[in-house]
């Protein structure tokens, strides 16, 4: 079950990801040199923690969803203060 909501939460995670990417926020103007080749690091780095924590769930413990899911937490809120653009 563990893996199951990891993995639907890595898909909100890249559509976040990605609409953030997409909104032409003045911040990633500003940002890094990563961020401004069109995302592709920085969704290769979403995909790697998404892979980690389906390993760590599937052969460490089950309780490391719920790592998963603050991450998303933070990664929500994040998204939302950027798209809103309240930050």
């Amino acid at each position: 079950m563990a893996f199951v909501i990891i993995f639907v939460l890595g898909i909100g995670n890249f559509a976040l990801h990605r609409a953030v990417l997409s909104s032409g926020h003045p911040a990633l103007r500003q940002s890094l040199w990563f961020v401004k080749l069109g995302g592709r690091i920085t969704l290769a780095v979403e995909f790697v923690l998404l892979l980690a924590g389906l390993l760590l769930v599937t052969y460490v413990s089950p309780l490391w969803a719920w790592g998963y899911v603050g991450y998303t937490l933070l990664n929500a809120l994040g998204a939302w203060l950027i798209l809103s653009r309240r930050l």
